[in-house]
């Protein structure tokens, strides 16, 4: 069996379910490998990227242009 088939035959059991608790499980695993996956995909910086990164942080440090973490997670919660 091909993966579209499998696909198709996972959605139409799981559309089936009237199990609360087991499709929340399931939205659990799923959002979980789709963490896992976005982070397979990092690469690899390299030293001079990495020194160029370093130096505009710096620049901005000293130019005042930050965010102290207080203010940020005070923006965040007003993300809700």
């Amino acid at each position: 069996m091909d993966i579209q088939s499998r696909k198709i035959e996972f959605i139409q059991e799981f559309l089936k379910l009237q199990n609360e608790d087991l499709i929340t499980k399931f939205e659990d695993l799923l959002y979980n490998e789709v963490i896992v996956q976005k982070n397979l995909i990092l690469q690899p910086i390299s030293i001079d990227e990495l020194n160029q990164r370093i130096d505009l942080s710096l620049n901005d440090s000293l130019n005042n242009r930050l965010t102290e973490s207080i203010d940020l997670f005070a923006e965040i919660k007003k993300w809700d």
